[in-house]
């Protein structure tokens, strides 16, 4: 934005210089014109006074004199013509130009003539001035010199020079002010742009100096500091209340479940006790949702903190912890890694809470007989894990929301769970700055990968396919 700014003002300023100098620069090339040419007339007057003798008495007398002196003093040709254009006088120099025979015309007439009407800087030729030598209102003749433009070139360059260098430093210095007034004025927006990224990114604490730039700027400066304490305080309320009303309810679930396994012992019931058996059941549920709304807080609080953690150990650890569960399912676990560590940086834990939601999912959904991987690899310069099962998988439409909270798929909705396990996956992955990515796995199941970047000071790592 700061050079279009720049440019605009730059464009401005050359279409004003372009206004201004032209008409001067053509003002200079005509009056330095008209003063050679009034000064070659005046002294064609004074030899046309001379002359009137000469023309009736057809002796020189003095006129050739003063016409060799005129050449050899400024270097200027003139001659006397009379009225049948014969010469009868020349200086030395003399040679008649183009342009000549036009001036006689006019001068013969009785009226002066001086050509052109102004002399360019890439002008050539000659200055042509004739005037008539009269005699009782009668035209004997005519006086006429040739000059050359060389010198009045010379001149009229001059000053265009003299005119582009002044434009020159004109653009100079309206550049140098252009800088600094786009910078002061978009000093602000600048700020503006990059404390949104920092917001964007989990630094709510990142703030606009309101006290730079035009006051308009200042003003929006203020009140977007504003609405970001506005939004950041919004958000930490809502957070709380999340984590406080799950961690609060837990006290009273945890009594009412107590409660209602005493009243077990009780019931006689056959239809009494599998009624009782669903009350500990649908208790059980809720703590479930109540532990995964507590940890989706706390992933959503994290900002800003990054360590730097071993997933292929992570990994070897979480499939070690989910072998026996896995067992008892029938489901086949195994771990697919080099002995090399596969170094990555991340919030704190979040490897570790993402493999577990991803890996209790496969376990739970693939059945007896089912078979779930885990694959820890270097791939696009950071650290790839993939959980893949032979599930029944999603389908595309499913796999757009499965990160939605709350989300689940119609077909499991009898299936132990509160839907939050994705959602607090995609948390802590966005909060890492990696990516979590879902696809049908081949031939069957579903293939879930999670990509976290790789730690500055480690060395770039090359796909191991």
């Amino acid at each position: 934005m700061r050079r279009r700014l720049v440019i605009s003002y730059l464009l401005l300023m050359v279409l004003v210089l372009i206004a201004l100098e032209t008409p001067l620069a053509a003002t200079l090339a005509s009056r330095e014109t008209e003063r050679v040419r009034a000064d070659r007339l005046a002294d064609a007057t004074r030899f046309a006074s001379l002359a009137g003798p000469a023309l009736r008495g057809g002796v020189p007398g003095p006129l050739d004199n003063e016409l060799d002196s005129y050449d050899e003093l400024y270097g200027i040709g003139a001659a006397v013509v009379d009225r049948d254009r014969r010469t009868v006088v020349a200086s030395e120099s003399w040679r008649a130009a183009p342009g000549t025979r036009a001036a006689l015309d006019v001068a013969l007439s009785g009226q002066q003539a001086s050509g052109p009407e102004s002399v360019w800087p890439w002008t050539d030729g000659r200055i042509v001035v004739a005037v008539p030598i009269n005699d009782g209102g009668e035209v004997l003749g005519a006086v006429v010199t040739t000059t050359s433009v060389a010198t009045v070139r010379r001149t009229v360059t001059t000053w265009w020079l003299v005119l582009a260098g002044a434009g020159l430093l004109a653009v100079l210095a309206c550049v140098l002010t252009a800088f600094g007034l786009a910078g002061w004025v978009l000093r602000p927006v600048t700020e503006l742009d990059v404390v949104t990224h920092e917001i964007a990114e989990g630094d709510r604490s990142a703030r606009v100096q309101h006290r730079l730039g035009p006051p308009e700027l200042r003003r929006l400066a203020a009140s977007f500091n504003n609405m970001a304490d506005a939004v950041s305080d919004v958000m930490d309320r809502q957070r709380a209340f999340v984590a406080h009303a799950s961690h609060q309810l837990r006290n009273p679930l945890t009594a009412l479940r107590l409660r209602v396994e005493e009243l077990g012992v009780a019931l006689t019931d056959p239809e009494g006790r599998a009624e009782h058996r669903l009350a500990l059941e649908e208790t059980d549920r809720l703590a479930l949702v109540l532990d995964a709304l507590l940890t989706l807080a706390r992933a959503e609080r994290t900002e800003n903190l990054r360590v730097t953690v071993d997933a292929a150990a992570i990994a070897a650890s979480r499939v070690a912890a989910w072998a026996p569960l896995a067992r008892r399912r029938s489901v086949t676990l195994r771990l697919a890694a080099g002995d090399a560590p596969a170094y990555a940086r991340t919030v704190p834990t979040a490897v570790d809470q993402a493999l577990d939601a991803l890996i209790d999912n496969a376990v739970k959904f693939s059945g007896a007989g089912g078979e779930v991987t885990v694959e820890v690899r270097h791939r696009d310069g950071g650290t790839s894990l993939e959980v893949r099962d032979t599930g029944p998988g999603m389908t595309a439409s499913q796999l757009d929301q499965a990160t939605e909270r709350f989300w689940r798929a119609p077909e499991v909705q009898n299936v132990d769970g509160a839907g939050l396990g994705l959602t607090i996956v995609a948390v802590l992955v966005d909060a890492s700055d990696g990516r979590l990515t879902m696809r049908a796995n081949s031939p069957r199941g579903l293939a879930a990968t999670l990509w976290f970047p790789a730690p500055a000071d480690t060395p770039s790592c090359t796909d191991e396919r």
